[in-house]
């Protein structure tokens, strides 16, 4: 494991001995728009573990990605090794079927502070709720990005992140109810302490995610990686094209579904 494979992974050539806010972003950047947020080895009979020399030949060696286990373990090595003062935070996602954030800490986040100021990296959210830079941690700051304004409210002993978005348009009127866009302009996606975390912590977790029948990445299989202009994503047998239009203020989803026959060439 070095930080020069990982770079070349993620197509990273400047120079890192500056450790600023903005080498953190170009980072952060170049590794969401490199790596995808993919849960398919759940559905190609392949353990996901938290070891992170396992998750450094998956993602960097094999040129594969992961879900947030795995891709903000890596970088939050990643952090460390470069010298950043970082800390692995744990959080619970928010579930719209029960209207509150879940019971567990599912997923894991960053924490680093630079210049006595924190933020929030988190690389590996996916589709409309994956930012495309660290979050400053100041409450109710609004901080515009690609996919819309982000958000982070203090609440006594935890934080919640929230976006509010634009209107999605989407081209193919038979997917206009589709589960997969987002008709909330403001919606939370998690909440998190800022109690410092352990691989150890998510082992259960882990565990649970991709055997669990209820679970959701045991039910669908999810590969999503951001462009410049939006994003890309297969969900099931449903493969969508995000075009982000700010100025005109909507998302255009462009989404078809594909046959067995060509899935592979997704």
């Amino acid at each position: 494991m070095n930080l020069e494979e990982y770079f070349k992974r993620i197509g990273f050539h400047g120079s890192y001995e500056k450790l600023d806010l903005e080498t953190l972003k170009l980072i952060h950047k170049q590794h969401i728009m490199s790596i995808p947020f993919e849960n398919l080895s759940i559905h190609c009979g392949e353990r996901i573990v938290m070891d992170l020399e396992v998750i450094f030949n998956k993602i960097v060696r094999s040129g594969r990605g992961g879900w947030c286990l795995e891709n903000n373990s890596l970088f939050g090595w990643v952090l460390r090794e470069m010298g950043y003062n970082t800390t692995t935070l744990g959080s619970k996602v928010f579930n719209s079927t029960i209207n509150d954030f879940g019971p567990n800490d599912t997923h894991l986040i960053n924490k680093v502070v630079i210049d006595g100021k924190a933020y929030i990296a988190d690389v590996s959210f996916g589709v409309s709720s994956q930012v495309w830079e660290p979050l400053e941690l100041i409450s109710g700051k609004d901080q515009p990005q690609a996919a819309g304004v982000f958000r982070l409210i203090e609440k006594g002993d935890f934080w919640v992140l929230e976006k509010t978005g634009r209107k999605p348009e989407v081209v193919n009127p038979e997917f206009a109810k589709s589960s997969l866009v987002n008709r909330k302009e403001t919606k939370q996606i998690y909440c998190f302490s800022l109690v410092p975390r352990e691989a150890d912590h998510f082992f259960e977790t882990n565990h649970t995610l991709q055997t669990d029948p209820s679970s959701l990445f045991t039910n669908k299989s999810i590969c999503s990686l951001q462009t410049p202009a939006g994003f890309r994503a297969l969900i099931g047998w449903t493969y969508s094209e995000v075009t982000y239009k700010p100025e005109e203020g909507v998302d255009v989803f462009n989404m078809k579904d594909i046959p067995d026959e060509e899935i592979e060439q997704f």
